[in-house]
């Protein structure tokens, strides 16, 4: 398997993040954890065990726990958290073994930095106990279109050639087939389109760095980037993705993800030719004609 994502370069960078805690960086985790929350506000069931897995903060777990909806929450992650010594560290790729099984699991804007997301969701799969509940989101993609095309530009025009400086983020329906291969049932799938505006591309890329979210692809440049490149690159974004104000628009696609452990008491699909009446019948017309 080609490995897209340099997950040693990832690390550091996330590690160097979470040390420099710029305020206000951690703006899109904190409306995704409140997303999540709401989300889950109106499933009713309690879940006596949950798990948070690489959310880099404890906040959707303490979220979760204030409104008393999870009993106990087991917090996993990649690094060591500054404020945690309790969490489990593990890498990005293994889910770690534990002594139970889990009602609960969330997940935070990480699992789109997998190199292996399939074999990912397998094993969370495989962490939850019947009829236990995935919750997750994930960048998708649309997200940093309008960087990567003005770096892409910039770099051709400057150089001839462009290299990679933005990650391949996956479509809405690859992370729906993924849940059913890895056996969730019931998948409830959906995106929403979140727009931030920004002074300049200086200031984008300044927030990216306080994210950890730098260019940490494998097939990157090892070459110093030089400051032309991006100059010209803010010139083209400003050309091109501005509004009326001079503030330029980076676009953020958020995918969240919804499935459960197989159980004996969810519902099923009917088998195909088992209806009992025809639709005809219960639209009480002679027949159904399908123009074309």
């Amino acid at each position: 398997m080609k490995l897209i994502i340099d997950h040693e370069t990832l690390l550091k960078r996330r590690i160097r993040a979470e040390k420099a805690s710029v305020k206000g960086a951690d703006f899109l985790l904190k409306y995704v954890n409140q997303e999540l929350d709401e989300r889950l506000s109106v499933i009713e069931r309690k879940f006596k065990t949950a798990i948070q897995l690489h959310g880099y903060t404890g906040d959707l777990a303490d979220r979760i726990r204030q409104r008393g909806q999870a009993d106990h929450f087991q917090l996993i992650d990649w690094f060591q958290q500054n404020h945690d010594d309790a969490t489990l560290v593990t890498s990005l790729e293994k889910f770690p073994d534990l002594s139970s099984k889990a009602d609960l699991i969330v997940s935070p804007l990480s699992l789109h930095l997998t190199n292996d997301t399939p074999g990912m969701f397998m094993q969370i799969n495989k962490a939850l106990s019947p009829d236990g509940l995935f919750s997750g989101a994930v960048l998708g993609a649309g997200t940093l279109q309008e960087l990567r095309e003005c770096l892409l530009v910039a770099e051709t025009e400057l150089f001839g050639g462009a290299s990679a400086r933005v990650l391949p983020f996956a479509d809405i329906r690859d992370f729906g087939g993924l849940l059913q291969r890895a056996g969730f049932t019931l998948p409830v799938i959906d995106s929403e389109g979140l727009t931030v505006r920004y002074d300049s591309l200086f200031a984008l890329m300044k927030d990216l760095r306080a994210m950890g979210m730098t260019n940490s692809l494998t097939d990157r440049s090892k070459k110093p980037t030089s400051r032309t490149l991006f100059k010209r690159a803010n010139e083209i974004y400003l050309e091109r993705f501005s509004d009326h104000d001079g503030r330029i628009r980076a676009s953020f696609n958020i995918i969240y993800l919804n499935g459960w452990k197989a159980h004996d008491s969810q519902q099923k699909p009917l088998k195909p030719g088992s209806a009992k009446q025809r639709l005809a019948d219960a639209l009480n017309v002679d027949e159904i004609k399908v123009q074309k």
